[in-house]
């Protein structure tokens, strides 16, 4: 049974998703403000995290970047809860590791269907399960772990970068199309907002070093990973 976090200050909100959470098969831990939040990702380790932004003390954002730049908890998906809705907001959530994004008010059916797709997403690479690993001269993709090495290196990626770099790496010279990232990678379920892809790529290659040059921008088009 997956454990969710539910970080919500409101505890009518926090008490909906609850009870829906439970009715759909998920455990759940909920936190009222960002330094339980935190205290119950160290102790409880959850398999997923819906993040309010609009929280007394630490804030949704704050609790993401600390989350997401910490090694032990970067590949926890964080899914973001919250009343504001404007574009600005929603890419600054995902420049900082935020894996979907959900403004309120939403249906919770719709929160239960993010959260599986995101669980999708996590469990697979869009790569033929029969290939392990995928190497490129020093880097190193570990399709089974989950892992990526520069060098010998450990690369620390999200779920979502994970998949991307795979997606490329995986069809080296192949053009991807921005709306096909966008439906490899988020569904079609998943309301994205201009500049996703191009948010996710951006931050894959400050994480690749050197070997961001890999990744090409194809103008007007997407992106391919450098044969």
């Amino acid at each position: 049974m997956s454990k969710i976090l539910i970080v919500e200050d409101e505890p009518d909100i926090a008490e909906l998703l609850v009870y829906n959470l439970h009715q759909a098969g998920f455990e759940t831990i909920t936190a009222f403000n960002g330094e339980d939040a935190l205290k119950h990702v160290n102790i409880q380790s959850p398999d997923l995290i819906l993040l309010d932004l609009l929280l007394p003390g630490v804030d949704g954002l704050d609790i993401c970047r600390i989350l997401k730049n910490n090694p032990a908890t970067a590949d926890i998906p964080v899914i973001m809860l919250t009343a504001k809705g404007e574009k600005t907001d929603r890419i600054v959530g995902l420049e900082l590791g935020a894996d979907d994004y959900i403004t309120k008010p939403f249906s919770p059916r719709e929160v239960v269907l993010r959260i599986r797709a995101v669980q999708r997403r996590m469990q697979g690479t869009g790569t033929s399960a029969a290939v392990k690993q995928l190497r490129i001269h020093d880097l190193v993709i570990d399709l089974d772990k989950h892992q990526v090495f520069n060098r010998r290196q450990k690369v620390d990626l999200t779920a979502t970068e994970f998949k991307l770099l795979a997606l490329l790496a995986g069809a080296p010279g192949r053009v991807f199309t921005r709306d096909l990232l966008m439906n490899e990678l988020w569904g079609d379920n998943y309301f994205a907002v201009d500049r996703t892809v191009d948010t996710h790529v951006s931050r894959l290659r400050r994480k690749l070093g050197e070997l961001s040059g890999a990744i090409e921008t194809v103008r007007g088009i997407g992106y391919r990973f450098r044969e």
